[in-house]
């Protein structure tokens, strides 16, 4: 079928048709063509080889195009039945679903994302390639092709013996081409989540582009996966228990190789439908299995009504159920444990409170029982008239058990989970350091910041305290704020002054200018005419002057900024010996300088004070030689 799907299509590459709705329209028809033609096949050679046949040629694709109809879930009608009224054929399997929706699929993800052939481009290589077609314009060309050949197939299987009920056909058709095309068409983009289209509210939209309902999306697909699996598992296990009574119906039905061949294939064809059959038996509400009656974990309650058929030897018998029917309830207890376990993963990645994680999975429970309610709607159906009409789960019993399975077990367990994760991650402390904690300095004013681990976790001023315990929740239960917030920089500096016995200088506030350790050279004075000697460092430093400064008056040269501190002093002496080459260019004088500045204050007059820290004198230091690089601003 693969090759048939890539090798059939005698077309050019879509950008270099000169129409490009005309290839998407011959798309769209020829994978219907496609779908329609592998059913008649199939049933052509089992009426070949049926001993028995009941009609002819013609009637048999004529049953082929009313199955190819059942497929994309047009109810069929069976005109012939013993009471003389038709009997309506309303239950899908939902395995066939999958052919005919993958086509449609492909043809319109074809479309967008062409494959290049070398063999069919090499011919149409000199040929202007067009832009490619729109989404929309792709969606309804390939629809509209499609269609057209479901027109036709409709009004062929009209005079067959299980005709379409047109009042179905006309919607549901439609609708699973649709959706098909339109999966073609986003896939073709790359599945994308956004932009949303503007018509949409705001409020929708930023619902949709969350990264919790991503998440909880997620989740709610694995939780779905499960419950599937476990009434798989459940199907199969009563199937198994009921070997016998399977076996009895399935040579019952047919007797020679090509209608048990049918009946098998019919049988791996309802296979999904006895997942969605098993998982709302394990939920609770069961599955009706005739009018007026029900199968579930407490029992079977009515009378059934069921054709003999092998895959419904594994309905349940007997009025009340036993202890092997209840442990059924492990499939949805298993279902919210993956859906806690996907949102509690998520959480922890993304760093979502209590509140969030207990959201998203909440929204995974919401998305799990709209799911299992749509499964529930197409897996059942009606086979006949009276005790047949009602075959099937009922889809609002089922999305509402599942809906509740999930929010009662997925969203406890998730937060529990998300701690469990968070917990070992945060170091745990000692009792002693506990108690510590509780008597342990905190400072005054501020922020209100805490040491860390002395307390809880402080907020912000006027915020809402639920806001505030979502938004540090995921901090430890006895720690601080984040490291590189202020309130935590201003702790750790508290921390160090009082275990420094109050060496250390109080912390600068924010946005405050710093001072610089020392003065620093003014770009704009005039070069200093005094020489520069390589001999070492101690010729380059500026002599200090024992005599203090005077208080009150500025200090001599540029000085950009107020010293931190007293000055101590100068230095011990000279380095133990000259440096092994030239200094790569002069040094300049960083408090000398040859003349006045605008920018700065004269020369105090006055003589300093006794008692102040010394500092440089600038009448007893030696002139430095001029630097070149630096020109004179007058």
């Amino acid at each position: 079928m693969t090759q048939v799907t890539e090798r059939s299509l005698p077309l050019l590459p879509v950008k270099a048709r000169p129409s490009v709705l005309a290839t998407c329209f011959l798309r769209g028809a020829i994978a219907a063509g496609l779908g329609l033609g592998a059913l008649a096949v199939l049933v052509m050679v089992l009426w070949i080889s049926s001993p028995y046949p009941d009609s002819g040629p013609g009637g048999a694709l004529r049953t082929a195009a009313s199955l190819w109809l059942l497929a994309h879930g047009a109810q069929l009608v069976r005109p012939e039945t013993l009471t003389g009224s038709p009997a309506p054929v309303g239950l899908v399997p939902l395995l066939l679903v999958a052919l005919p929706g993958w086509l449609a699929h492909r043809a319109a993800r074809d479309v967008l994302m062409p494959e290049e052939d070398e063999d069919e481009g090499e011919g149409y290589a000199d040929e202007p390639a067009g832009p490619l077609p729109s989404g929309w314009a792709v969606f309804g060309a390939v629809t509209c092709g499609y269609l057209v050949i479901a027109t036709a197939t409709v009004l062929y299987a009209a005079a067959g013996p299980l005709p379409a009920d047109p009042l179905t056909a006309a919607w549901r058709l439609p609708l699973t081409v649709a959706l098909a095309t339109a999966a073609g068409v986003w896939t073709a983009h790359g599945r994308p989540l956004g932009p949303l289209p503007e018509r949409v509210p705001a409020r929708v939209r930023a619902l949709l582009l969350d990264v919790r309902t991503s998440a909880a999306a997620r989740a709610a697909g694995a939780a779905v996966a499960v419950l599937l699996g476990g009434g798989a598992l459940l199907a199969g296990a009563g199937l198994a228990w009921h070997i016998g009574m399977a076996e009895d119906a399935f040579l019952r039905l047919a007797e020679d190789w090509s209608g048990r061949l049918a009946v098998l294939l019919l049988a791996l064809a309802l296979v999904p439908n006895a997942a969605v059959w098993g998982a709302a038996y394990g939920l609770g509400p069961g599955f009706a299995v005739g009018t007026g009656a029900a199968a579930g974990p407490l029992g079977v309650a009515g009378t059934p009504a069921l054709p003999h058929f092998p895959l419904l030897a594994a309905v349940p018998t007997g009025g009340h159920g036993s202890w092997w029917n209840w442990a059924a309830a492990g499939v949805p207890l298993a279902a919210g444990l993956v859906l806690a376990r996907f949102t509690a993963r998520a959480a922890v990645a993304e760093g979502w409170g209590r509140r969030g994680t207990a959201r998203a999975a909440l929204l995974g429970a919401v998305l799990c029982g709209c799911a299992l309610a749509g499964l529930a709607a197409v897996a059942g159906g009606p086979l006949g008239t009276g005790a047949l009409a009602a075959l099937g789960p009922v889809w609002w019993r089922t999305g509402g058990a599942a809906l509740l399975w999930a929010a009662v077990v997925g969203v406890p367990a998730a937060a529990g989970l998300r701690a469990w994760r968070l917990r070992g991650a945060v170091p745990r402390r000692s009792l002693r350091a506990r108690i510590a904690g509780v008597f342990s300095w905190r400072p005054r004013g501020g922020r209100g910041a805490a040491v860390p681990g002395s307390g809880p976790v402080p907020g912000p001023v006027g915020g809402d305290s639920s806001a505030d315990e979502e938004a540090y929740d995921f901090l430890p239960v006895g720690g601080g704020a984040l490291w590189h917030e202020d309130g935590a920089r201003e702790a750790r500096w508290a921390a160090l002054k009082e275990a420094s016995g109050g060496l250390m200088a109080d912390i600068p506030a924010a946005g405050a200018e710093l001072s610089p350790p020392w003065p620093l050279p003014n770009p704009g004075a005039a070069p200093d005419p005094a020489p520069q000697t390589p001999g070492g460092l101690d010729a380059a430093r500026p002599k200090a002057d024992p005599g203090p400064v005077p208080e009150g008056g500025p200090l001599p040269g540029p000085v950009l900024g107020p010293l931190p501190g007293p000055v101590l002093g100068p230095l011990p002496g000279p380095l133990p010996g000259p440096l092994p080459g030239p200094l790569p260019g002069p040094v300049p004088e960083p408090v000398r300088e040859s003349g006045p500045h605008p920018d700065h204050a004269p020369e105090p007059d006055h003589a300093p004070e006794p008692g102040s820290p010394p500092g440089p004198a600038p009448e007893s230091e030696p002139h430095a030689a001029p630097d070149p690089r630096r020109s004179d601003p007058a």
